[in-house]
């Protein structure tokens, strides 16, 4: 083997490196990495000033030539759906979504989830990690009803158990958090594998 080709394929290996998201075990490309094409399912993002950026299960693409390349998620930009790996974070009254070291919140205004910076650590401040009911599409579902089935089944387990996640505290008394929390986990579980997903 020459040692050009040997060379390719280092530089080939080390940008195929992938950055892990902690805790669930998925795998992101890091920014810089180049692609000839990107996924099927994606959405496309226009920036305020006209730049186009293509969005995938979490990852962020920006033309390059006649190829594509991973970004970093635009600071400001919305989305219509979070990755299907995440944690949510509660920082005071805010709770955010982090997959890929990149931080969304929900905007009810726009409908969207908006790209934003980090919640800085203040002085008494301090934040509550709450890990969500993860799930494998088994029938291959596209991104769109994966958001889509994941919300029906986040009402329906609500208001089955009186418990919302997506409130301080569950919504719920003290007493109460670890019990409600349960029953809404195995209300979204069922609802989720009645609709073919695997849920872990």
């Amino acid at each position: 083997m020459s040692f050009g080709l040997l060379a390719c394929l280092v530089l080939g290996l080390t940008q195929l490196a992938h950055a892990q998201s902690p805790g669930h075990g998925y795998h992101y490309p890091r920014a810089g990495y180049q692609v000839h094409a990107i996924p099927a399912q994606r959405h496309v993002i226009v920036a305020p000033g006209g730049s186009r950026y293509f969005y995938s299960r979490g990852i962020w693409y920006a033309p390059r030539g006649p190829n594509f390349v991973v970004v970093h998620a635009p600071i400001g930009l919305y989305v219509p759906v979070l990755p299907p790996f995440y944690t949510s974070i509660w920082f005071g009254p805010t709770r955010y979504y982090v997959a890929d070291d990149t931080y969304y919140v929900w905007r009810d205004s726009a409908h969207a989830y908006q790209v934003v910076d980090p919640p800085e650590q203040t002085s008494g401040s301090s934040a509550s990690v709450n890990n969500d009911v993860f799930m494998y599409p088994k029938n291959g579902q596209s991104s769109d009803q994966q958001a889509k089935d994941r919300y029906e089944c986040h009402s329906w387990a609500r208001d089955e158990t009186q418990f919302d996640p997506t409130q301080p505290g569950g919504g719920v008394a003290d007493d109460q958090n670890a019990s409600k929390r349960s029953d809404y986990r195995r209300a979204m579980s069922a609802c989720l594998d009645a609709r073919g997903y695997s849920v872990k």
